[in-house]
């Protein structure tokens, strides 16, 4: 057995089974150690940032980490915008980076890099193997350092003759460190301020947001009447009918100012105090209230469920939850206008049930999330670290997770073209996903930040490079061209009819929304 095959039976025998990659050179007996090895899927990506957000779309729902084998430091340098993602979502993720071998990197060939300088950066963990025998090892750290609550992101560097040289057989798994719990003198400060009768904000983030979390939380809401929200961009959110109701923090900053006033008291659960996503000149970038007091319950390294469970019981709280949503889909509409509203309103209809949603439609997407409070229950997952790119990849992923479930992608044609290749690889893996593309031929939340900024009156120079048309893209041409179905429409009753019959059809489907 070899380096790389002592490392893929690690994998399997610590439960790791899903490879996404766009592997190389340096990487080959790595590939070769998958065909050997059993229990392993191997998906391959067409492009490294595509290979990436699909590892964190499975990571997110799979609740354990697939791994991600990429080609030197380029490979990893065109995957970390969406490592960037996954570990702003807390998202669990093992890196398998190839590199020279240890005697050839004195050589410095075109391929070589900082490959350490370039991890560390996006990594929670990172390590580079000396030798083969020590690589089964080092793969077994790597997969208790991803699934570290609540998931951590782990690099592995594997020069090329670790793989390649005999090695002594697999490592036996090693367990993840223990979750840390809140301090119990967090939960009693919580239980006072909660009971001081000032107006309370319980503010979220991370696992709590699954329905066992936001089960207790609403057992607080009854018992004190504190507000329950999360952040504006999480890593997922089980929502809809039976799952209570949590209050979704607004993007603007004026608007989070308007969202936040008369908050006296401020609960944090696995998150950090609200600030605006970017600074605008003359205006406040930290955005609690003056005079609010702040308390961290958890932090996000700490196990947010069992503290807001141990809280109820301190507050003596009713077993049962309030603000519950009931079932209450939208109407669907019919002719008139046709716009991002509109077609909220038409998922809200006509979403299946128990869908995953991978939510990266940017201004589009604010208005699909109200309408769709009401929908059968689903998993909500969000753009998480702001770099664009993500959407499509993480419903790729999170459909080779969860192969029995509908996946919804709403996804911005701007950011859509950043990862377009998943496409290709949902069509090769025949995966279960509807993509709506909102074809509104610009960077429209860029057009917006524009005027916020203060950059003055700008004329068409920079307004071009703000807008996708001259020509237009044809996203069922490209959609075609890597193998899924696609169709276009132009008006309310075009989508409505697309969307229902890509919902009954199992495979991947696009639907082009020119809005």
């Amino acid at each position: 057995m070899n380096g790389a095959e002592s490392l893929m039976q690690t994998f399997v025998d610590s439960g790791i089974d899903t490879c996404f990659t766009n592997p190389g050179t340096s990487e080959m007996h790595c590939v070769a150690a998958l065909d050997r090895i059993t229990g392993v899927r191997g998906i391959l990506g067409l492009f490294e940032g595509a290979v990436t957000g699909m590892a964190d779309g499975y990571g997110r729902m799979a609740g354990k980490p697939a791994f991600t084998l990429l080609h030197l430091g380029p490979g990893l340098s065109n995957a970390s915008a969406n490592i960037h993602n996954a570990k702003r979502a807390g998202t669990p993720m093992i890196n398998v980076v190839g590199d020279h071998a240890t005697y050839h990197l004195e050589y410095d060939a075109p391929l070589a890099s900082d490959i350490a300088g370039l991890a560390k950066p996006v990594s929670h963990w990172y390590h580079s193997t000396k030798d083969a025998n020590s690589l089964a090892a080092d793969g077994a750290r790597a997969v208790a350092a991803a699934m570290t609550y609540p998931g951590q992101i782990a690099t592995l560097t594997v020069p090329a003759n670790c793989a390649w040289d005999e090695a002594s057989g697999p490592a036996k798994p090693v367990a993840p460190p223990a979750t840390p719990r809140a301090d119990s003198g967090a939960i009693t400060a919580a239980a006072k301020m909660l009971k001081n009768g000032k107006k309370t904000m319980l503010l979220m983030r991370g696992p709590v947001l699954l329905k066992r979390g936001t089960t207790a939380a609403g057992r607080i809401a009854a018992a004190t009447d504190v507000r329950l929200v999360c952040d504006t961009f999480i890593s997922r959110i089980e929502r809809g009918a039976g799952c209570v109701v949590i209050e979704k923090m607004p993007y603007f900053a004026e608007d989070m100012v308007e969202f936040l006033k008369g908050t006296e008291q401020l609960i944090l659960v696995g998150t950090k105090p609200p600030v605006s996503f970017f600074a605008y000149p003359g205006k406040p970038g930290w955005l609690t209230p003056e005079g609010c007091e702040t308390l961290v319950l958890t932090t996000a390294e700490q196990d947010g469920v069992h503290a807001l469970e141990a809280l109820a019981s301190e507050l003596n709280a009713p077993v049962h939850p309030i603000h519950v949503q009931q079932l209450a889909r939208p109407a669907l509409p019919n002719g008139g206008p046709f716009n991002a509203h509109t077609i909220g309103a038409a998922l809200g209809a006509l979403m299946p049930e128990n869908a995953v949603v991978s939510d990266e439609a940017a201004t589009s997407g604010f208005a699909c999330y109200a309408p769709t409070a009401g929908i059968a229950p689903v998993d909500w997952l969000s753009l998480t670290g702001g770099s664009i790119g993500q959407g499509i990849p993480l419903a790729a992923g999170a459909a080779v997770a969860c192969p029995d479930r509908k996946v919804v992608c709403l996804s911005g044609d701007g950011g859509g073209m950043y990862t377009l290749q998943a496409l290709w690889t949902m069509a090769r893996e025949k995966l279960d996903i509807v993509t709506v593309i909102f074809a509104n031929r610009k960077y429209l939340i860029l057009q917006v930040e524009l005027m916020r900024v203060g950059a003055g009156n700008p004329g068409r120079k920079a307004l071009d490079l703000l807008d996708l048309s001259n020509p237009d893209l044809n996203w069922v041409q490209l959609a075609n061209g890597m193998g899924v179905s696609a169709s276009r429409a132009t008006t309310q009753d075009e989508f409505n009819r697309q969307f229902k019959d890509a919902c009954a059809t199992r495979g991947p489907h696009l639907i082009e929304a020119v809005i």
